[in-house]
């Protein structure tokens, strides 16, 4: 069954108990949790009695009986209660009480993921209303062993059931997750960009991700490397997770595919409480929240920007939008002897706040570090939570040599097709031949109608303070008490002036035709940078002459005397 499918067909049964009880916006609160229950219970079902059987064995005989347990059942979790969801609705006077024992007897590594579920009140609630019972015998209809849904299907299947919990309680689903033709070419541009690196035998590659999500970012990287690079290359993967429903799928998905769900912290601020203080990371892929505010953590990012060794040095943007301290954050943990990012953005970040703003400061420490190797304008209604067009930088701090001191720009934005069905905003996607047209572009590194290339000067800019003297009624130069000319402030204007550019020169051309006396103090020269891919690919359309439209206008009138005639 397709995903999508199976992700309608369990929110319909769950809504069909679930309605009149509790609001649609507190469905996911519930839906969720179980559909991970259930896949647990799929994937322990071959042995389940034996780690009973086990357990029964040893309990009076050893302390720790979990490694035991777990060594002999070959899984890195278990239950020991006799019970599982199928199981418990065979029992139905006794549903609530064997619901807590089937519970309990998770591995602490599966508790500590269903506490973060937060499902007690709920599952109470359920109980007293006579509801539990209905839910679990019909969790049970669903199949979701890994034979019939498998990792990659599971994870877009607990993204779907995301987005339709996030339009009901009217929150933001591109928090929780990136559509999966934006990931594969998001890793298709920073893996494939550096597979030297990732060729050969006995090598550890990690891979970072500070807002993970349910993980889909990382595990598709993963899959992506192995697939085509290097099967044997072993890669770590980490990340870290604000919300407490996202933060826990992503562990049970961990842990259910034999990853590491220690790797996962949270639910944490990436910002403010990082779980990864020091490590460094050879790859790091993330789809920050678009425009959210930091206004919460402001005491906490303010003082480290105090600290020379902590992330936020180069600057901090404004209290509204914190994508770019997000990308301070990745900057802090690139591998020195060589690491890649990519992330999403949207448009701010290429040029929101002035010459001399925290954003601007921010652009210009990434430039002069010769950090940024690409940005790619992707087409618009690509997220299921707004149509606005989307962006890829992709970072590197060992660009190769022709890539040294330059920065590629690619127009992507007609590089999609529409989608067969529309969901939330998202009508486009990237198809895969799409994204391979996209890769090409990108690694040929040649200037053509869908790529620019400039050296990284290219987009500075001398910000420049023109004053006009203040003069009296008959237009004197009205001077001060040491005789210097005043200066009126009422009609100070500026000038962004390109670096390629000579500042007096520039001035005498554009400035003096327009203003006879002005002064140009250069103490308040300030230095921005800043990105305007629309500009850059803007096509200049030639529009139809006066006489052409009067032909069509000519033309139309007499089609119109027809049809009256005809009529």
């Amino acid at each position: 069954m397709e995903k999508q499918n199976l992700s309608s067909l369990i929110w319909n049964t769950a809504d069909d108990i679930l309605r009149g009880l509790f609001k649609p916006s507190e469905y996911g609160r519930i839906i969720l949790p179980f559909v991970v229950l259930r896949r647990l219970d799929c994937v322990l079902d071959p042995q389940k009695d034996k780690a009973f059987e086990l357990h029964e064995k040893y309990k009076n005989k050893l302390k720790d009986f979990n490694e035991v347990i777990q060594s002999q059942l070959n899984l890195p979790f278990f239950n020991i209660s006799q019970f599982d969801l199928l199981r418990i609705k065979s029992d139905p006077n006794n549903v609530y009480k064997n619901f807590n024992n089937y519970i309990q007897g998770y591995s602490k590594n599966v508790l500590d993921i269903i506490e973060n579920f937060q499902i007690d009140p709920l599952v109470t609630k359920l109980n007293k209303n006579k509801k539990l019972y209905l839910l679990i015998d019909k969790f049970t209809e669903f199949d979701l062993h890994p034979n019939k849904v498998d990792n990659h299907k599971m994870g877009s299947l607990y993204e779907e059931l995301l987005r339709k919990f996030s339009e009901m309680s009217n929150e933001e689903s591109g928090d929780h997750f990136t559509p999966r033709d934006v990931v594969k070419l998001l890793v298709s541009l920073v893996f494939g960009g550096d597979k030297e690196n990732l060729k050969g035998e006995d090598k550890i590659r990690s891979i970072y991700d500070p807002c993970c999500g349910t993980g889909g970012m990382l595990t598709i990287g993963k899959e992506w490397i192995h697939e085509n690079i290097n099967k044997k290359l072993k890669v770590e993967l980490f990340g870290q997770e604000l919300n407490d429903v996202t933060y826990a799928i992503c562990k049970s998905d961990f842990l259910m595919a034999d990853e590491n769900p220690e790797n996962i912290k949270g639910p944490l601020s990436s910002l403010s409480e990082d779980g990864y203080q020091d490590r460094k990371f050879d790859y790091m892929i993330t789809n920050p929240p678009f425009g959210v505010s930091w206004k919460s953590e402001v005491e906490f990012i303010k003082n480290e920007t105090n600290d020379p060794s902590g992330r936020f040095v180069a600057g901090t943007p404004r209290i509204s939008d914190g994508s770019l301290l997000f990308l301070q954050h990745l900057i802090h943990k690139m591998e020195p002897k060589g690491s890649r990012i990519g992330i999403v953005f949207n448009g701010s970040p290429l040029f929101t706040g002035d010459a001399g703003s925290g954003e601007s400061e921010i652009r210009k420490h990434i430039i002069e570090k010769d950090l940024l190797e690409t940005i790619i304008m992707l087409p618009d209604r690509l997220f299921f939570n707004t149509g606005i067009t989307t962006y890829l930088w992709i970072l590197d701090n060992k660009k190769r040599k022709s890539r040294k001191e330059k920065i590629q720009l690619i127009n992507a934005k007609d590089f999609y097709k529409h989608s067969k069905v529309k969901l939330g905003e998202k009508s486009k996607e990237i198809s895969d031949e799409q994204a391979l047209q996209i890769i090409d572009i990108y690694q040929g590194f040649k200037e053509n109608r869908k790529s620019k290339i400039y050296n990284n000067d290219y987009f500075r800019y001398t910000k420049v303070t023109i004053d006009q003297y203040l003069k009296d009624n008959s237009g004197n130069i009205i001077k001060d008490k040491k005789g210097h000319p005043k200066i009126d402030k009422k009609k100070r204007d500026y000038e962004k002036i390109p670096s390629d550019q000579e500042i007096d020169k520039y001035l005498l051309k554009e400035v003096r035709p327009h203003i006879e006396e002005y002064f140009h103090n250069k103490d308040l020269d300030k230095i921005g940078y800043e990105f305007s891919l629309t500009k850059e690919f803007y096509e200049y359309k030639n529009f139809k002459s006066v006489e052409d439209i009067k032909n069509d206008l000519a033309k139309l009138n007499k089609e119109i005397a027809n049809l009256e005639k005809d009529l």
